[in-house]
């Protein structure tokens, strides 16, 4: 048996794809019958973008922000005001650490220490070969399950981007970070052709 799909393909990446993606993503989870679609956000462009092209449809979303002081020590990203507003409205707004980096970084940008590690090696394998956007989009999955915000047992949209925006939809089976190699990204929905 097989299964065709359609799958949208960017020119280039970045935030210009964000509505796209949101209306690309809906559609695919309608399709599928999924309940939760997932995606990064770190200030909250994308946030606003996905809540509004969910109204109406039942969707769950799940925003998964940069973790506190992912740019500037003490400090997160992400509007607070616009958080509380998103949740006190249904969505789970998470903040975690990076899956595919967090205490790793530390090591591999210490200059007494140096040196790629196992986990960023994966996660620049995954922005090299196919995208930033995937690469996030994985994440945010991983962040996500390890914070019980989505169940293992069904697959969910995820959305990912390449610094700002969403340019990447894929269709995928969740896992922990600690059971990585269990997640599967089951269908690419759409991306960036050209990265």
């Amino acid at each position: 048996m097989k299964i065709e799909k359609t799958i949208t393909y960017f020119t280039k990446p970045g935030k210009e794809n964000t509505r796209d993606c949101a209306e690309i993503a809906v559609q695919r989870a309608k399709e599928l019958g999924l309940s939760t679609i997932v995606a990064a956000s770190s200030e909250g462009y994308t946030a606003k973008i996905l809540f509004e092209a969910l109204q109406g449809t039942g969707l769950h979303l799940v925003i998964v922000t940069h973790a506190v002081g992912f740019s500037t020590p003490g400090v997160w990203e992400f509007d607070p005001a616009l958080a509380e507003e998103l949740r006190s409205l249904g969505v789970t707004v998470i903040c975690g650490t990076h899956a595919l980096s967090g205490l790793e970084r530390a090591i591999s940008r210490n200059p007494r220490l140096g040196g790629s590690s196992r986990t960023e090696v994966v996660a620049e394998a995954f922005r090299r070969t196919v995208g930033i956007g995937m690469k996030v989009a994985v994440e945010c999955v991983l962040i996500a399950a390890d914070q019980g915000a989505i169940p293992l047992s069904e697959e969910v949209v995820a959305l990912g981007g390449t610094i700002e925006g969403a340019d990447t939809v894929v269709v995928i089976r969740p896992a922990h970070t600690a059971g990585f190699f269990d997640l599967q990204v089951r269908e690419f929905v759409a991306m960036p052709r050209d990265r």
